[in-house]
């Protein structure tokens, strides 16, 4: 199978979790319920793991960020985050420049 940015991109936005920055350890942790975050994570910094891949890189372009997804597999917990294949290649394939794409919210 040919794994193409468009691959890449839809595995991103089926990343499962959330993602929050405590700041008693100065770490990102993943949980898997918002309400599973303790005192050391604010509210406003728990984000979806779908979007915690993405940096804005202007008004509505985004970033696809290698070393944020990093962060992902270093938990070494890829099914339960469903980190797969198209995100794996991303990953190896340092040759190929990140990912941008324009991103919008869509109702």
């Amino acid at each position: 199978m040919r794994i193409t940015s468009q691959l890449i991109c839809q595995a991103a936005d089926l990343l499962n979790g959330f993602v929050g920055f405590n700041r008693k350890t100065g770490q990102h942790i993943v949980r898997f319920s918002e309400d599973s975050f303790g005192m050391d994570v604010a509210d406003d910094n728990i984000t979806p793991t779908s979007e915690f891949v993405w940096q804005a890189d202007g008004a509505d372009n985004m970033t696809l960020k290698r070393e944020l997804i990093q962060l992902l597999l270093d938990q070494n917990i890829d099914d339960r985050l469903n980190i797969t294949e198209p995100l794996h290649v991303y990953m190896r394939r340092l040759d190929v420049p990140e990912i941008s794409a324009v991103r919008r919210c869509v109702n």
